[in-house]
């Protein structure tokens, strides 16, 4: 089930601690915030890490692998550019099973997604006159296509 790129989509803000998030695909690159003095990712980002309470924190790349912890089927229709049905996942980072990303899972029916199953990351480029660029990451079945 081929992924085709909806004509439409609501947009985050990409400002302060978020901005790296949504840019960091314009290099190709998952950008997860990392504290380097305990040296642990965490997301959402923020200014201090919730582990240490450090405030060394800057976004880091990871590789954009990871594994389903969790998903659900939408059968909504909620938005006319996003006809149901569509995978919603909790993504699970190789680096650290504990920091988690949401995001929607493409390129496979939905009956065929699973808890456990590897995937990877690609981004989705969108312009918008109000915020900018942003490079939405959006996650399929690991060794799809590019």
């Amino acid at each position: 089930m081929p992924y085709t790129r909806p004509e439409f989509r609501l947009l985050p803000t990409a400002s302060g601690y978020t901005e790296a998030f949504w840019t960091g695909g314009r290099d190709g690159h998952l950008l997860v915030y990392r504290c380097e003095s305990c040296e642990q990712f965490f997301h959402p980002p923020g200014p201090i890490c919730w582990r240490c309470r450090s405030r060394d924190v800057a976004p880091a790349p990871v590789s954009g692998r990871g594994r389903v912890a969790t998903f659900t089927v939408n059968a909504q229709p909620w938005l006319p550019s996003l006809p149901p049905p569509y995978v919603v996942v909790l993504v699970e980072l190789e680096e650290q099973p504990d920091v988690r990303i949401m995001s929607q899972l493409v390129d496979i029916d939905p009956a065929e997604v699973a808890i456990g199953m590897e995937v990877e990351v690609f981004f989705e480029h969108w312009s918008d006159e109000q915020r900018g660029d942003i490079w939405l990451p959006l996650f399929r079945p690991a060794g799809g296509v590019a």
